[in-house]
């Protein structure tokens, strides 16, 4: 494992799991609870943009950094979303329509990069989007107060809604660009 600037920042996501999910079992008020899994997440979505540019930027992209930015990315949304779910804020259904694709299409990724097709499902605009969605959503749902005006929970709840629906929309894309390899190998 390189250990370079981009692969710390994926691991720094990754340590900041625990304290997105841990935070809400602390003795604090629900509005400090919030605060610090907000600021956490934001935190990670953040590194997720720099780490990506900082590996192409300084020429220190590898395998290992390839593997682990994708992990890091679910490990945190789907933690989040088990988190969301659990303080009633997001319905089961999204979160699982959510963290479900994640793992199909991972599965999907792998194989088709074993068996030399990975260009096939590599990451399209429709998936960025659809992470745009997640990570917009998902920090909106974790504050959960107004921003004066603003119902926060409502507008993250329709960035939630936008981002299953992406979510479903980009699945079936992946499926259908490696639908030649699955049909041609299931003979």
């Amino acid at each position: 494992m390189p250990l370079n600037i981009p692969n710390l920042l994926t691991w720094a996501r990754i340590l900041l799991i625990p304290l997105v999910v841990g935070v809400y079992y602390l003795p604090l008020t629900p509005a400090e609870q919030n605060f610090i899994a907000t600021a956490a997440f934001l935190v990670a979505a953040i590194t997720d943009w720099i780490d990506g540019w900082l590996a192409r930027k300084l020429n220190q992209t590898s395998a290992f950094g390839a593997f682990l930015d994708p992990v890091a990315d679910k490990l945190m949304v789907a933690a989040a979303l088990v988190m969301l779910v659990e303080l009633h804020r997001v319905d089961a259904m999204l979160a699982f329509i959510i963290i479900g694709r994640e793992i199909a299409i991972s599965a999907l990724r792998e194989w088709m990069a074993k068996i030399g097709a990975a260009k096939s499902v590599a990451v399209s605009l429709i998936g960025k989007l659809k992470t745009i969605a997640q990570m917009t959503a998902i920090p909106m749902l974790l504050w959960n107060a107004p921003i004066g005006p603003l119902n926060i929970h409502l507008f993250g709840t329709w960035a939630l809604w936008i981002a299953a629906l992406l979510t479903l929309w980009s699945m079936v894309y992946y499926l259908r660009m490696a639908w030649p390899e699955i049909s041609a190998r299931s003979r």
